[in-house]
């Protein structure tokens, strides 16, 4: 099977699950089931019709109103399904073309985990333990299983060791500047550095510098445009999987452009 075939299908998959992302993302900081009851209307509590929940189409055949009391449905809906398609798309592009479609499971799910997780961040300032504590075990799992497929057990004691070192890392910011770095980044942390140190060390080092680059600027950005004092909290979460998923896509290639170009190593 094509690369392109492997990434149309996990695209198409990725807007299906999109769907799913988005009810974990409404229920998990309310610590509500992911189960039950099945989708609903928050404003009037109706169930949502197997028609209506079709990923985007619904939202857009609706006109982004309940069916049942016409009370308006965030467009956040269709852009979590949207970007869950496009981030498996690239992803499994990504893994296929370089011969990993072992792989391609894992981070998948790690890709949900990272779009799930910066959403939540995003709007209410918490990275929830009932997904970064599970996250670490289902892909330490997941990449045991790639590792086992491709014949190469050497990537998996890379992860585990990139996961020890950026967790390390992670634990003695937040030991120095409790204020600047919440105890749920810290447990995130060593999943990202399993998933991108599967990959490459180059991944680990893209992945951690981009998050801090684009936070950096986030920060810098609230300050100047709106008037946010140093000492404001803003959600890490969002540049720190950004990062990482930057780190997936592109970090070693990233890591040698910058050691021929910058080094000329």
């Amino acid at each position: 099977m094509s690369p392109l075939l492997v990434a149309s299908l996990a695209g198409l998959l990725g807007l299906a699950v999109g769907s799913f992302a988005n009810v974990v993302i409404h229920r998990v900081p309310r610590r509500e089931s992911v189960v039950r009851p099945g989708s609903r209307c928050p404003a009037c509590g109706a169930p949502v019709a197997w028609r209506d929940n079709l990923p985007v189409a619904g939202w857009l055949l609706l006109r982004g109103r309940c069916r049942s009391c016409r009370a308006p449905i965030s467009v956040r809906y269709p852009l979590v399904e949207l970007a869950m398609g496009l981030v498996w798309f690239v992803v499994a592009l990504r893994l296929a073309g370089d011969g990993l479609a072992w792989a391609i499971p894992a981070y998948l799910t790690f890709a949900f985990l990272c779009l799930v997780l910066a959403v939540i961040d995003a709007t209410t300032r918490l990275l929830p333990n009932r997904i970064t504590y599970p996250a670490f075990p289902a892909m330490a799992g997941l990449l045991l299983l790639a590792s086992v497929g491709l014949g190469d057990l050497g990537r998996l004691g890379r992860a585990l060791l990139a996961a020890a070192v950026v967790g390390a890392f992670f634990l003695l910011l937040a030991l120095i500047s409790p204020r600047g770095m919440g105890l749920g980044d810290v447990k995130l942390a060593p999943t990202l550095g399993l998933a991108l140190g599967w990959l490459s060390w180059g991944a680990v080092l893209v992945g951690v510098f981009t998050a801090f680059l684009l936070g950096g600027l986030a920060g810098l950005g609230a300050m100047l445009l709106l008037g946010l004092s140093r000492k404001s909290l803003l959600p890490f979460g969002p540049w720190l999987v950004t990062g990482a998923l930057l780190g997936v896509l592109a970090g070693a290639q990233l890591a040698t452009w910058y050691g021929h170009t910058l080094l000329g190593t």
